[in-house]
């Protein structure tokens, strides 16, 4: 797909030159994110999961619109997670469309060891506490003991999983059960943590790091379970 890219902005041309090689370089030089091709070449390893289609309906002079509002998180799974939302007539152009803009929206995450309780001295978690919001839906995530994995609600478990968190402590606060609305708020937070400014004695204290840290991507364990899963359909046929 991206063979024939013809890029149209400057980051594009770059990517396309060899001269960026990496999401990070891509996402430190501050040039806006406009083409989602740059993201298949930096990143080609992204998975994507649905998380809401809800179906609206709209009335016109000429009679009743209906279009599918869709909600998509993609990620890798090891530091780099992004959120999209689009409506469309149809689902199926409109996942792609969402995914396109998840992509747009593709942010660098930090992690750490950031929970007293634990010291085990790998990024599993987040490196300290964190807020988001969106609409009346608060989120608040803490670090957690390994071991601990994602106590936090269903909306928000894909989102740090794609993001790489593997342990962590969820709280909310408004009408949580507003899907988009919490989805964002769990975004916004884990955006929070490439915001706040950390001494190098902190960072090393921690063991924060942004971006991607080689682990196992999302994408592979996603395929690991769909192998297992046709594996275990195959011996109930036999």
């Amino acid at each position: 797909m991206t063979v024939d890219w013809i890029p149209k902005t400057r980051l594009g041309k770059l990517v396309k030159e060899g001269k960026i090689k990496t999401m990070s370089e891509a996402l430190a030089t501050k040039l806006p994110l406009r083409e989602p091709e740059i993201v298949d070449i930096l990143l080609p390893e992204l998975a994507e999961e649905v998380l809401d289609v809800n179906m609206v309906q709209r009335m016109t002079d000429s009679g009743r619109r209906v279009k599918f509002a869709i909600t998509v998180v993609v990620g890798n799974g090891d530091g780099f997670v992004g959120l999209g939302r689009t409506k469309s007539k149809e689902v199926g152009p409109g996942i792609k469309q969402a995914v396109n803009n998840a992509k747009l929206n593709l942010i660098e995450i930090k992690r750490g060891c950031g929970s007293w309780e634990c010291g085990c001295g790998k990024p599993h978690t987040l490196p300290f506490l964190v807020k988001g919001k969106s609409g009346s839906v608060e989120v608040m995530l803490k670090p957690a003991p390994r071991g601990v994995a994602l106590a936090v609600g269903d909306v928000a478990k894909p989102i740090l999983k794609f993001a790489g968190v593997e342990d962590a402590w969820g709280f909310t606060k408004g009408h949580s059960k507003t899907t988009v609305n919490f989805a964002y708020a769990v975004f916004n937070a884990l955006a929070a943590t490439s915001k706040y400014k950390v001494t190098e004695d902190v960072a090393r204290r921690l063991k924060i790091v942004s971006g991607a840290v080689g682990y196992t991507t999302i994408k592979e364990e996603l395929e690991e379970k769909a192998l297992k899963e046709e594996k275990s359909r195959a011996r109930r046929r036999e």
